[in-house]
């Protein structure tokens, strides 16, 4: 039994995928934010823990640029598929979709790296600002 997928299917992942895009965006744009502000105050006051924070802050930012090809290549899958489906190769559409799925998990599967390593970051300027506290 060969399995059927219309033009709808790979439509459907479109508004998700596209927030999540959004979403991505966002991020790099605060890290954008972020690394123009650590350089400056690298440059008035090199130090340890700002290298800490800029070697983070790197990893972080080459996360997020995968995390966004991978879902650009998701929307980019959807839409050769619904090509596909559209001039009837509907063996090879399912194929596509499919490839389209697993960049769309790979992505996300990304994305909670990079929060866990984020969360990871605020913790430790959590647990600095504890430390200068109690002297």
């Amino acid at each position: 039994m060969q399995e059927q997928i219309t033009l709808t299917t790979p439509a459907l992942l479109f508004s998700a995928i596209s927030l999540i895009l959004l979403a991505y965006t966002n991020r790099f744009l605060s890290y954008a934010s972020l690394i123009r502000s650590l350089h400056e105050k690298f440059k008035e006051n090199p130090n340890d823990l700002l290298m800490g924070q800029i070697a983070n802050i790197r990893k972080r930012l080459y996360l997020t640029r995968n995390m966004q090809i991978l879902g650009v290549a998701s929307l980019f899958l959807c839409v050769v598929t619904m090509f596909l489906i559209f001039v009837g190769f509907q063996v090879i559409a399912i194929w596509v979709f499919g490839a389209g799925l697993i960049a769309m998990i790979a992505s996300l599967g990304v994305s909670i790296y990079e929060i866990r390593i984020s969360v990871k970051a605020l913790d430790l300027h959590l647990s600095d600002m504890e430390h200068e506290s109690k002297k």
